[in-house]
């Protein structure tokens, strides 16, 4: 069973991630750095065993009700995030 959760990076202030771990490994990545009041989304990562899921989508949803509950404004410069964005007019009102 697969789980989505944010994880801050202890050794780097500011960055961190949303993930899918199944098993204690990570299957799927979404990582973030923190640049003044906004989340800078840089990257997105999927393993091959969860290739046409959905999961990559759903990764930057749960950024987007993170950053909803948080009231911080999300910037993706991560092509894929940025083509979740142009694909989903609701999921705008973070950017």
């Amino acid at each position: 069973m697969s789980d989505i959760r944010r994880r801050e990076d202890p050794a780097h202030k500011g960055k961190g991630a949303w993930v899918i771990e199944r098993d204690g490994k990570t299957l799927a990545e979404l990582s973030y750095t923190t640049a003044g009041s906004r989340l800078i989304l840089d990257h997105t990562d999927v393993s091959d065993a969860l290739r046409g899921t959905g999961s990559g989508k759903k990764l930057v949803e749960a950024a987007v009700l993170w950053a909803r509950g948080a009231n911080v404004k999300l910037m993706p410069l991560c092509p894929f995030a940025k083509s979740v964005f142009d694909k989903n007019p609701e999921l705008r009102d973070v950017l």
